[in-house]
């Protein structure tokens, strides 16, 4: 990988407001069967925060990532970019982007600890029965998966083709036209009337 500091800049901490305190680093990053990516970190030594993101620079045709999650690949490389959704029917879990939405660079495990994580968040957001009973499941299951019990499949649609799973077990489609347009991109337009 190839690292390129294109800004460092100390700026107004986004979460205390403190002035000069939080530190803004941009690169660009050229990732194996990736391709280029700015990388942007934003820390605060005063009160903790961090933010980091990954932004693809280069736009491909729009794919469908389809791979088996099983004991024998959670380690297996994960590029998702911030316009992709993730998918786990078995579980029942999707994850759209939105306008916060950051892209991340990760393993199969660490993909079901982000879910693990949203659901537990759900769990206590939610406290109808019903909410709280598909939760649990879900949860149990992401865990079972992570202990590498069962198998379930790992699906991520991306617009831009810029997000990626390493693996010569992966499958790659074409998204079709109809399901393209009912993609979240996680950007939106303003228009001005």
């Amino acid at each position: 990988m190839n690292d390129e500091t294109i800004s460092e800049m100390v700026i107004k901490c986004p979460a205390c407001g403190v002035e000069g305190t939080a530190k803004s680093i941009m690169k660009e990053i050229e990732i194996p069967h990736f391709g280029n990516v700015m990388e942007t970190t934003i820390q605060c030594p005063k009160c903790g925060f961090k933010h980091s993101d990954i932004i693809a620079l280069e736009q491909n045709d729009p794919a469908k990532y389809i791979i088996e999650i099983n004991k024998n690949n959670l380690s297996v490389r994960v590029v998702r970019s911030q316009s992709a959704t993730v998918i786990i029917p078995e579980v029942g879990i999707k994850v759209e982007p939105g306008p916060k939405s950051e892209g991340y660079v990760t393993n199969i495990e660490g993909v079901l600890t982000r879910f693990e994580t949203a659901v537990k968040k759900a769990l206590n957001l939610f406290d109808d029965e019903e909410s709280q009973k598909n939760g649990k499941n879900a949860l149990e299951h992401i865990q079972e998966l992570k202990k590498g019990n069962g198998t379930a499949t790992l699906i991520i649609l991306d617009p831009f083709g810029q997000s990626n799973v390493v693996s010569e077990n992966v499958e790659v489609l074409e998204i079709p036209e109809e399901e393209l347009q009912g993609l979240k991109t996680g950007f939106s337009v303003i228009e001005d009337n």
